[in-house]
């Protein structure tokens, strides 16, 4: 029986559904071949023999091993340990629900991914203290972008706020106070979600941890994380220390048994939907004078980029809001930086080109699109950008990432194609459906390699074939097997 940690020399009659499909002549099953961690032959079922242990298929479809492009690594693990507030009704609900929750090692009680947005009342300090006394008591909203603080938190991390809201850089600072787990801690977790997402089929990530992550990689593959190839992020704060360190985006960590490499440096232009605070061209309702926040000046922008060009560094610009998107663009056209918009979520009809043009990739989230769409049609009502795009962006030859930004969203990628084909997740009618993808779009969209000699042998078995499957099978695929490399990180 084939256990995790096995290494494959053959996957026995497979049919090959994602990319690599378009290089055999019929859907018949077929052997693959893999040898030092690649695909090294294709071959009809029987054809040739097998030097090592055997994965029988019984006729189910592979695709290429998938990739989450967008993930707050140790935010999302650490989730788990967290109340889960996202289905609370109001702020009252919300606080009333932190007042029996028990606190963490650390003495703090953590509540998370609550959208005010949608809520009635508003967060007050008043409501909040009411319900949860002396203990801290922090709640992250779904998007990260503000966290409600009673006065014991604000104490204790020394902030002040009239309603005990923080937003934008002063939320991404309490995140990081409460992300900043004992290593073990913080590792052990990892680990588990590393377990939990090879059980989607996921091979690949790209970490966008507000940390310093090249130690912190290191040190957990060194410990056992085996499950994901990782591409992880650095920030401005920790720029200096990582040029200095000989990092450039692309290249190896050492001593990571090449899971591990260097990836952008990431940049965070403006704020998110729910927190009123994506920078768009026409005012949110209510106030003539809220456009949103631009975090970062066109010329801070600039200097930036000119300085990851010059470092060997690509970028990734969070760029939510439509004039973000286009100062993204504007920074990129003077400066040739490489690398992704991520979330572009709002783009101008102009823009949409642009991507193509500049070589950059769009990462996008297509469960945002779902979650947000109630969202968008009130904050976003009197904006003409595009909200969401996806199918344009394609038709204008952008290259095309899909990922979660877990835990903003899960860490599935079956769930983000289905959101992306579907654009419903309930009975409503797909929203904005001219944006929807096909299943070889959204595919080829959650892949880096194809399944053909010479790739590498991250491969995911799947229970039914994906071309086939409705919204609801395609969000829910059964995932019998996961490969990195030949060897299997997940085995149903």
């Amino acid at each position: 029986m084939t256990e995790v940690g096995a290494h494959i020399a053959m996957i026995r009659g497979i049919r090959v559904a994602g990319p690599g499909r378009e290089f055999l002549i019929d859907d018949e099953p077929v052997d693959i071949h893999i040898a030092a961690g690649q695909i090294v032959d294709i071959a009809p079922t029987g054809a040739l023999p097998a030097g090592g242990d055997i994965l029988d298929a019984d006729g189910a479809w592979a695709v290429p091993g998938l990739w989450d492009s967008h993930v707050h690594t140790v935010q999302w693990a650490l989730a788990s340990e967290r109340e889960q507030i996202g289905d609370s009704a109001s702020a009252l609900d919300a606080a009333s629900r932190m007042s029996s929750v028990a606190p963490l090692a650390d003495g703090r009680r953590v509540g998370t991914g609550f959208r005010d947005a949608f809520w009635a009342d508003a967060p007050t300090l008043e409501v909040l203290d009411a319900a949860t006394g002396a203990a801290p008591t922090y709640l992250i909203n779904a998007d990260v972008h503000s966290v409600w603080l009673n006065s014991a938190a604000l104490a204790r991390e020394r902030f002040s706020s009239p309603d005990g809201v923080l937003r934008e850089e002063d939320a991404f600072e309490i995140s990081r106070r409460i992300n900043a787990v004992e290593p073990s801690h913080g590792d052990r977790a990892v680990r588990a979600a590393g377990d939990a997402a090879a059980a989607r089929g996921v091979t690949g990530i790209v970490d966008f941890d507000m940390a310093w992550n090249a130690d912190a990689w290191g040190r957990r593959v060194g410990d056992g994380f085996a499950t994901q190839r990782v591409e992880f992020a650095v920030y401005p704060a920790d720029f200096a220390r990582a040029v200095g360190a000989g990092l450039r985006s692309g290249e190896q960590l050492p001593d990571a048994n090449g899971l591990v490499r260097v990836g952008p440096l990431k940049i965070i232009t403006d704020g998110s939907l729910g927190t009123r605070t994506a920078a768009c061209t026409h005012a949110y309702p209510g106030d003539e004078a809220d456009f949103g926040v631009m975090n970062i000046s066109p010329n801070e922008l600039i200097g930036l980029l000119t300085d990851a060009v010059s470092s060997g560094f690509a970028v990734a610009i969070h760029a939510i809001g439509d004039r973000a998107v286009s100062s993204a663009l504007d920074a990129v056209t003077v400066t040739g930086a490489s690398g992704t918009i991520e979330h572009a979520q709002l783009v101008r009809h102009a823009d949409l080109t642009r991507f193509a043009r500049l070589g950059l990739t769009a990462s996008v989230q297509p469960v945002h699109a779902l979650d947000d769409r109630d969202l968008v049609d009130g904050y976003w009502a009197a904006q003409t950008a595009v909200g969401y795009p996806m199918a344009s962006l394609l038709r204008a030859d952008a290259e095309l990432r899909l990922g979660s930004d877990a835990p903003v969203a899960p860490l599935d990628p079956w769930q983000a194609m289905a959101a992306a084909v579907e654009r419903t997740n309930d009975e409503r009618e797909p929203w904005h459906p001219e944006e929807r993808l096909t299943v070889d779009e959204a595919l080829g969209a959650s892949v880096r390699s194809a399944i053909r000699p010479g790739d590498p042998a991250d491969l995911v078995v799947c229970g039914a074939d994906p071309h086939a499957a409705a919204g609801s099978t395609l969000r829910t695929m059964s995932v019998l097997a996961t490969l990195l490399g030949g060897r299997v990180t997940h085995i149903g």
